[in-house]
């Protein structure tokens, strides 16, 4: 169940798989203690029907007072450490997911951010993780802890009348597989609202970054009125998505409360037939009013736990990048740039082949050729703002590959040439 492809899909690290597992046990066990409570119910009533049909004498109130203080006892000592596994273990762990992002993103080749849109990895970093973060603490582990609880309950009840078990819990698969028969619309709503909010976030930053030209050159309506448009543009995508989540969250929520009026149908029907008395009914709507509890803030966040792997896909994308590994030390012999056979491409558009030359130190070594033609290229690969494709680039006689990029970029200068 929490293997490495549940680890994937919800870009959970090693520590994180622990604390939803531990808070599916504490749910597991908080939801059978509350049933236990429903039990302490059932026992009164019986002894109270005793007494009223047969002239039975009324239960020990000692015996019940000390049930229920057992009880409040149980519950208050198990919801406190659920609250503790689900909330507050996450919590630490998304400080922690924080940071090794931004470790990873400063391992990672200078190149690496030259193709990636800088208000997209933003929102990677704090859209995506505190998503992720509401998932991670809120649904995983009540939503499975409710399956497991579920499972154990309906067993139990299939003991006692495996035809009043149907007819109570038959609507519970049905609502989830009308959710999970949702899940592609549902990823696709949110990789089109994910792809319009990025698309609003780099309207303000270009805004911002270009307040005195647009002001300089009178373009305030215009570029107003493009961001207004992807705003505007952004809220309808949302409105898309939330209404046609929020038709399968609604209807599998009231397909799962169907169960209350099968079950009274069913037990009316065999009361009449004399093959069950009143209280075997009665047990099984006690069980109802709680059977269904756990699974109404997973209904809720259901569909936003689906979204939320798009959101652990983007994530893992950076985890996924290949990082400028290396020595953490550069003790070059001189400072002579080799260039050996060098190729780059360009999103696939191969613009240097078998390239090969020496910048010696302390002369100038000039690069000409028509524009385009990777003159530019050749200065960015020697400083290491890309990575080669193949080929080698020495330093010194040594491999700039093979240096970690902290070390590199304290020993490099850059001059760019700005029009």
């Amino acid at each position: 169940m929490f293997g490495k492809d549940f680890q994937r899909k919800y870009a959970l690290t090693d520590q994180g798989i622990k604390n939803t597992k531990q808070g599916t046990i504490f749910t597991v066990i908080v939801n059978l203690v509350v049933m236990g409570g429903m039990g302490i119910l059932y026992l009164l009533m019986t002894k109270f029907m005793d007494t009223l049909t047969t002239g039975a004498p009324l239960p020990n109130a000692l015996t019940f007072i000390l049930l229920v203080l057992a009880f409040v006892v149980l519950s208050l000592i198990t919801h406190m450490q659920q609250y503790r596994t689900t909330y507050g273990l996450v919590y630490s762990e998304v400080k922690a997911v924080r940071i090794s992002i931004a470790e990873r993103l400063r391992k990672l080749p200078l190149g690496y951010f030259g193709k990636r849109d800088l208000a997209d990895l933003t929102e990677t970093i704090m859209g995506d993780v505190n998503r992720l973060e509401h998932v991670w603490s809120h649904c995983l582990g009540y939503l499975y802890g409710s399956y497991i609880s579920t499972a154990i309950i309906a067993v139990g009840l299939f003991c006692y009348n495996w035809k009043l078990a149907i007819a109570c819990l038959w609507g519970v698969p049905v609502a989830f597989a009308l959710l999970f028969g949702s899940r592609k619309l549902a990823k696709k709503n949110s990789e089109v609202t994910k792809a319009a909010g990025i698309r609003v976030s780099d309207g303000i930053q270009e805004t911002l970054e270009n307040i005195r030209e647009i002001r300089a050159t009178n373009q305030e309506e215009r570029f107003l009125n493009e961001l207004n448009a992807k705003i505007d543009h952004h809220e309808k995508t949302m409105i898309k998505g939330e209404l046609s989540t929020g038709i399968f969250v609604n209807a599998a929520s009231v397909i799962m409360r169907l169960g209350v009026a099968t079950t009274i149908l069913t037990g009316t029907s065999m009361i009449l037939s004399g093959q069950i008395d009143f209280m075997l009914l009665f047990m099984f709507l006690l069980v109802i009013t709680r059977v269904y509890a756990p699974f109404d803030q997973a209904l809720a966040l259901i569909a936003e736990m689906f979204m939320s792997q798009v959101a652990a896909s983007r994530l893992m994308e950076i985890y996924d990048a290949k990082t400028a590994d290396g020595a953490d030390s550069f003790a070059p012999d001189g400072h002579d740039i080799v260039f050996e056979n060098v190729g780059f491409a360009y999103d696939n558009e191969q613009v240097l082949r078998g390239v090969s030359f020496t910048a010696k130190e302390g002369e100038v070594t000039a690069l000409v050729g028509p524009s385009g033609s990777g003159k530019s290229t050749c200065a960015r690969l020697a400083a290491r703002l890309w990575d080669i494709d193949s080929g080698t680039i020495r330093v010194g006689g040594v491999n700039i590959a093979d240096i970690e990029i902290t070390p590199w970029c304290s020993r490099m200068w850059y001059c760019l040439t700005i029009p």
